[in-house]
């Protein structure tokens, strides 16, 4: 089946402390913003878009219904590093089938952040 979606390309975490978020973000993500503006910062994460947006809604009205996965090689190593870096765990580290693993962490603004390592999946 042919298809003219080219695929994923951002993903977009709201956050009430835009300045606070774009320092938490480049230490645990190691990658600074590639484009900063006061209504939106973007970063090149191995070729994807991880973007922050300012908005003050409270974390506990956030909901979870979307969960993107960052591609990771360790999954232990990579949710201990975001954990250390200051994110609460959210789901530990799963076997999901095969040699898939799963784990996912929340940002310091209750965000949901995926992390997989899945050595079938090929770009």
């Amino acid at each position: 089946m042919a298809t003219d979606i080219l695929g994923l390309r951002t993903t977009i975490y709201k956050v009430t402390d835009l300045e606070k978020a774009k320092a938490w973000y480049a230490g645990a993500f190691g990658a600074a913003p590639y484009f900063d503006e006061p209504f939106y910062a973007g970063f090149n994460i191995a070729g994807y878009e991880l973007g922050l947006m300012p908005d003050d809604t409270p974390a506990g009205a956030k909901t979870a219904n979307v969960l993107s996965y960052w591609g990771v090689e360790d999954i232990e190593a990579a949710a201990a590093r975001f954990i250390a870096a200051g994110a609460e765990a959210d789901s530990d580290p799963a076997n999901v089938g095969g040699e898939i693993m799963v784990a996912s962490v929340k940002d310091p603004w209750g965000n949901v952040i995926g992390l997989i390592y899945n050595p079938e999946f090929q770009l």
